[in-house]
This record gives C-alpha cells, structure tokens and sequence, in this order.
C-alpha cells in the first residue's frame, strides 16, 4: 500500500521522467476500506459515458472540467475543490488538446479553463468546445493581466464574464464556482 505522500512523489517523479503525455485526469481521492488511512487510486468506474451514473450524478454533484498546462496546479486545483466541497466533482486534463478531443457535451456544468497554454490558449479551446455544447459555462482562469476590450474583439463569440485571477486559494475558488453555478 503507498500513503498519499509516496504515492504523490512516486507519480511527480513518473510524470518527469516519462516522455508520453501523462494526464492527471483519471486521478481521484479513495479510502481504504481495511483502515482510515487515505490512499489515492485511479478511478475508471464514474466514466461519463455511463448513462446510468450521468443521470444520478447530474442531481447530485455539479461537474467541472480543469484545463491547465501545469499538471501541478491541476491537481492541485482538484483536490482541493473535492476536498472542500463534495457536491462538486472534478474532472481534469493538463493538455489542451485532450481536453477537447475527449469532451462531453451536456455532461459539464462549468469549466475552468487557463488562459495562457502552449498548443492552444483557453480562448481557443474555449471556441472549439463551444460548437460542441453552447450552454456549458465557462470561467477562465490566469496569473497575468488581460485586456479585455481586445479579447472581445478577437473573440466576440465568447462570453468574458468570469475571470478569476492565480494564485487563488481552494477556499475562494470553490465560493466563485458555487456563485457562478447559481
């Protein structure tokens, strides 16, 4: 059995040193069932394909997709939104790119999307998804300053009504999805 700590530097240190594209997004909190002690495992069981898990999740917890470059901030934006309020479920990708090839349309109900990534920048991905599902609502996320007179010129289809500046704490962010699912 590995305890949280080893299992977070076995898998920072299997992420450094593989040269495929590693996603943290199938990563998600367990307990242990023979003891207390918090354990992390891969969960393949709450796939959104499942029809069934779709409906009674969709009751019960308000879904939202990460999309950040830094796996680091992914995770821990994820963890600390579940950590800190159980209705919400948190699904991640630290690629662009796989974001968009394996979104779900009317399976999300917010995204958090950073504004400045490599292969393409959230207002692009954020374009793509959008002719996949126009009502999912989305919240971008970045730590540098935005001119959004010109954003909304660039990208005139795209609401610009949430921005959230990093570094954030959980605590706040999970206060501004709560506000923003309202």
């Amino acid at each position: 059995m590995i305890t949280i700590g080893g299992w977070i530097m076995s898998k920072l240190s299997a992420v450094n040193n593989s040269e495929s594209s590693h996603t943290l997004a199938n990563i998600r909190p367990a307990e242990n069932e023979a003891t207390s002690q918090s354990t992390l495992s891969t969960s393949t069981s709450s796939s959104p394909s499942s029809p069934f898990l779709s409906s009674f999740n969709r009751h019960q917890y308000k879904r939202i997709l990460i999309v950040d470059d830094d796996s680091d901030i992914v995770f821990t934006l994820r963890i600390g939104l579940e950590n800190n309020d159980s209705a919400m479920q948190v699904y991640s990708y630290d690629n662009p790119l796989n974001a968009l090839i394996e979104f779900k349309p009317n399976f999300y109900d917010l995204l958090l999307i950073d504004v400045n990534m490599p292969s393409m920048d959230g207002f692009q991905l954020c374009e793509k998804i959008l002719q996949k599902d126009v009502n999912v609502k989305v919240c971008f996320m970045t730590s540098g300053e935005i001119n959004m007179d010109a954003a909304r010129e660039v990208y005139p289809h795209i609401s610009m009504g949430c921005f959230i500046k990093k570094p954030i704490t959980t605590d706040a962010l999970a206060r501004r999805i709560r506000a923003e699912l309202e």
